[in-house]
This record gives C-alpha cells, structure tokens and sequence, in this order.
C-alpha cells in the first residue's frame, strides 16, 4: 500500500497527500486515486481536484460523513492500481519568435546556450500536465530540462497576452488569458485552453502528455486568425490541429 496521510480541509474537503516532492510517480498516485473515487460515484462526494502532491476530495457532509469518506479512501488504497501511463497525447503548435518571446534572449544568457538551442531543447521534451490551477484551464506541465531550470523573474510583469509560453523552475506553462506574471515568457501558441463559447471547459486534464511543435510567426498569425474565426480546433494526437 502506498504511504499517504489524511488532512481535514474545512467541514467539506479532504485532502490526501501522497509526498513532499513533484514528480510523476506522486503525481500517478494522485490521478489513480482520483480515478478510482470519481468511477465509484460516491454519494456525497462533489469533485476530486488533483494538485502536484495531494487529491482535494469536496463532499456533501450531510450526505457523506468524514469518517466514511476515510474509510473508503483506506479501503481505495489497499489495492490502488498505479500506472504512468499518459491520458491524451497532444501535439501543440508553439511560435518561438523573439517579437512573441520577450525573454528568449535572457533566458539564452543565463543558461549559455543560444537562442536556437533554448527552443530545441524545450520542444524537445514530452511534458506531464501535473495540475490545473491559478487560470481557468491553466495547465502546469513538467518537467523542463534542467539546463533551462530559472527561478522566477526578479520582476514580475503586470499584464501579459493570452496565450504565453513561459517557463519558471522545473515547470512550463501557456497562460489561457491575459495576466500579471513572474515567469520567464518564450513563446506563444495560438491554441486555446478554454473554450468561452461552449460547456467543453479546459482543453488539457491532469495526466496528458504535451509536446511543442515551432510554428514561425507568418503560422503563428494563420492560425490565430482560424481560432478568431472559429475555424480551428486542435484535437489529441494531431501536429497542427483540425479545421472545425
């Protein structure tokens, strides 16, 4: 049985913690143990919420006690079937051009690489979405090679576009709209993470794998006008999306 602890989050939530650390084999304790609650269909039980580290359990206490939501979670983790395995596969196009990467330069001279080599070796990795969080469909993916690994800029920007790519520690991030941040920005990519227009919610969940296909500025705008025009939609296992 995999070693974990209970912490009592209010009169309506628990949290189950399974580490002190991020990385994906916590990370697949999480998600087996979400799956396995949200396939019981427990009465009572409102939303399971995966972060780096912990499962946030919401319930109805009146229709589910605390103590029983224990014991089935003791009871879930007995047997709990772990499996690394990635949920969708996804294939996003990413414009590195320096008039979208304002940082491109500086992240290049602090880890004495070049520009060039920045990109190859961010879009070389296939990231983990570890958590949805901070932004409606905002996904935090993991992890960046360790040679682009850069605390937080000093500075903080006040607003940024929607749709930058940033990277910040061990993480790396597209930002789904307009927002202060502390990252370091390196692209942008035109595809959105939350559909305003329609009930689909975040395009990415807990679980997926992400990888970063360069598109050049002149792609980057083509497809930013489709996504304006509603005739893009990018879909699991494709490079460049599917016209809608």
């Amino acid at each position: 049985m995999r070693e974990y602890k209970l912490l009592q989050a209010g009169d309506t939530a628990l949290v189950v913690e399974f580490g002190e650390h991020i990385d994906r084999r916590i990370s697949a304790c999480v998600l087996a143990l979400a799956r396995r609650l949200d396939q019981m269909q427990l009465e009572g039980v409102i939303e399971t919420v995966p972060t780096f580290r912990s499962l946030m359990v919401h319930y109805e206490p009146l229709a589910l006690s605390g103590a029983s939501l224990k014991a089935t979670i003791a009871e879930l983790m007995q047997d709990l079937q772990i499996s690394e395995r990635p949920g969708r596969v996804w294939r996003m196009p990413v414009c590195y051009d320096s008039r979208l990467a304002p940082d491109l330069d500086e992240v290049a001279a602090r880890t004495g690489l070049s520009p060039a080599q920045v990109i190859e070796r961010h879009s070389a990795v296939d990231y983990h979405v570890y958590m949805l969080g901070f932004l409606p469909g905002q996904a935090y993916m993991g992890d960046v090679p360790a040679e682009l690994a850069l605390p937080r800029r000093e500075t903080p920007r006040l607003k940024i576009p929607a749709g930058s790519l940033a990277i910040a520690t061990t993480m790396t991030c597209i930002f789904p709209m307009e927002t202060p941040c502390g990252w370091h920005l390196i692209g942008r990519s035109p595809v959105p993470l939350w559909d305003t227009q329609s009930e689909s919610g975040p395009l990415l969940a807990p679980g997926d794998r992400v990888s970063f296909a360069p598109i050049s500025l002149r792609e980057y705008e083509d497809l930013a006008a489709k996504v304006a025009a509603g005739a893009f939609r990018i879909l699991p296992e494709e490079c460049l999306g599917a016209a809608a």
